[in-house]
Order: C-alpha cells, then sequence, then structure tokens
C-alpha cells in the first residue's frame, strides 16, 4: 500500500503534536526534589517534609527533600536558580532566602528573577526565647541582665543574614545590649546549643521552638513581630515590652527556578494548595506554631517583590550587614 506523502507528513505532525500533548499531561512523570536551604531536623526541613509528602500523594510521585545549608541559604538558591525549569527541583524558600540575605550583601542569584513563584505555605512568628540556665523572667530582665553582666551573654543565629541573626541585631541595637551573634547551619544546631545553656538568647521562629516551649525545655520572653501569635496568646510583642523596631515575622513558600511552565506551575499550585487544607497536614502544622497560608503564583510573587524593597530599606536604615 502506498502512502502519500501529504497525508504522511499529516499525520506524523499530528502524532508528534499528540505525544508533546500527553508528555505535558504526564507531568509529573517522575520524583521531584524538594530542597531545602537548612540542616535537617530544623522548622524548616519538618515543614518541607510534611509538606512534601502530601503533595507528592496528590501528585502520584515521591517528593524527596535534600537538605542543602550553608551560605545563609545561598547556597541552596543558588544551586536551585541553576536547575533545569521543568518542575522536578523544587525549594522551600523563606524570609532569609529571599528577603533579608539577598538585601544584606551581593549574591549570585536574584530573589525574584532567579524564581518562579509557585505558592505560599505558612507563616510562623519569630519568639525571643532564653535559656532557663540564666535567671531571666522577662524583657525588661533580661535587658537590665545584659548591663550587669556586659559582653557576656550571646545569641545564636542561623548564620548572618538570617532571621534570627537580624532579629538578635535590631535587638541589639534598639536596647543597647551587646549580645554576641553565634552563627550555626541552621536553627536545629542553633537551637541545640541554646537549650544547653552554651548560648542564653535566641530568635528562632515559632516552628522550630514551639516543641521545646511545650516541655519548658526554654522560655520565651517576647514576639519579635507587631502582634501576638494566636498560639501563645498571653506571650508580649516587643513593642508592648518596651522594645521597638524588632518586627522580623517568618514566612515559608515554594518556588522553582525561573521560567517554569506555566502549566507545571499550575498543577503544582493546585496540589501544594490542596495539601494545605488537608485537616491532618493543617493540623501537624498548627502543632508546631504555624499557621497555613495559601496563595496564588502571582500573590506570592508579589509579596516577595515587596519584601526584596522592605528588606534593602531596612538594611539601609540600620545599616544592617552580614559580618
Amino acid at each position: 500500500m502506498k502512502f502519500h506523502p501529504v497525508t504522511t507528513a499529516c499525520a506524523t505532525a499530528l502524532m508528534l503534536a499528540l505525544a508533546a500533548n500527553g508528555a505535558q499531561a504526564a507531568y509529573p512523570e517522575r520524583a521531584i526534589t524538594l530542597v531545602v536551604p537548612t540542616a535537617a531536623g530544623g522548622g524548616n526541613d519538618v515543614l518541607a517534609r510534611v509538606v512534601g509528602q502530601k503533595v507528592g500523594e496528590l501528585l502520584g510521585q515521591t517528593i524527596i527533600v535534600v537538605n542543602k545549608p550553608g551560605a545563609q541559604g545561598a547556597i541552596a538558591s543558588d544551586y536551585v536558580a541553576r536547575q533545569p525549569a521543568d518542575g522536578y527541583t523544587l525549594m522551600l524558600g523563606y524570609i532569609g532566602t529571599h528577603g533579608i540575605n539577598p538585601a544584606l550583601q551581593k549574591l549570585n542569584y536574584d530573589p525574584v528573577k532567579d524564581f518562579t513563584p509557585i505558592g505560599m505555605v505558612a507563616d510562623s512568628p519569630t519568639i525571643m526565647v532564653v535559656s532557663t540556665r540564666i535567671p531571666v523572667r522577662d524583657v525588661a530582665g533580661l535587658v537590665q541582665y545584659s548591663r550587669d553582666h556586659p559582653d557576656t551573654l550571646s545569641f545564636a543565629s542561623a548564620g548572618p543574614g538570617t532571621a534570627p541573626a537580624v532579629a538578635g541585631e535590631l535587638f541589639n541595637q534598639a536596647t543597647g545590649a551587646r549580645m554576641l551573634d553565634v552563627p550555626y547551619k541552621g536553627s536545629a544546631p542553633a537551637l541545640t546549643d541554646t537549650l544547653g545553656g552554651v548560648t542564653q538568647v535566641m530568635f528562632p521562629s515559632l516552628f522550630s521552638v514551639y516543641p521545646h516551649l511545650k516541655s519548658g525545655l526554654i522560655k520565651a520572653l517576647a514576639v519579635a513581630g507587631s502582634t501576638r501569635s494566636a498560639v501563645l496568646p498571653d506571650l508580649p510583642t516587643l513593642t508592648e515590652a518596651g522594645v521597638t523596631g524588632v518586627d522580623v515575622p517568618q514566612w515559608y513558600a515554594i518556588f522553582a527556578p525561573a521560567k517554569a511552565d506555566p502549566a507545571v506551575v499550575s498543577t503544582l499550585n493546585r496540589a501544594l494548595n490542596q495539601a494545605l487544607t488537608d485537616p491532618a497536614v493543617a493540623r501537624k502544622i498548627g502543632e508546631q506554631g504555624a499557621e497555613v497560608r495559601t496563595s496564588t503564583p502571582a500573590e506570592l510573587g508579589t509579596f516577595v517583590e515587596s519584601e526584596a524593597v522592605r528588606w534593602k530599606q531596612l538594611a539601609a536604615s540600620r545599616k544592617l550587614a552580614v559580618r
């Protein structure tokens, strides 16, 4: 049997088109990597695993969580920004990677231009906590202790350019305290040393520290934000305690490399928002002291742009920099 050349060409084009549509519709066809820019065991890591597991179930593929700590999240951010924008490498970004750190130093990535926003995940306030090994009951007591014992207090941070580091520096500026910043590769090791009394003060997210607060292993003094936490309604803000200018609310979101396919972005956003509205997922996040927050990709993009501007202005006015 002979085939007409035109008919054969048309048939070939049709098959290629169908194959292309089928490939697009099949996303995801394999496992997805979710990069976490902090060490395993911290609040970011826990959040990524809780959300990643449910999103993977909804997409019918495994989501593999990979920790790439270091350089205040810049190592992970730069890595993800350079990956193919095919939806198979994602990142759990947060206030440090897409807000504070880029405002304090020149990096190899741009938090706005080098990423495609997928969706918000959660909010968690920054909490000022102290080791139970120092005789301090409130913020005023800590300020007085720092004056009575100059240059003896230290605060643990997740590294220069992270929310805990910036909150500690802002507190020093606002109160005249001279606490030394002791940087770690993530909140988990920083919190471990604060619990053990190696460092005395820390400004972690409530998500990171909440289980330890419930056990009484560490004391919360205030919220480093403009409003009280619904989880700890009796805990005052630093403003209420007489310390102004320390407003560092923490947030978490999912990003892909820049120029990701809009269809893939839409698929990921739907799965993410569906996962976050699942009662079991919301409960697990809430039990850790965070609050679920959903968004469209566009809403997240607008928010990140505003954060970049806010932190650049704050860094300039308060002379903040990575030391």
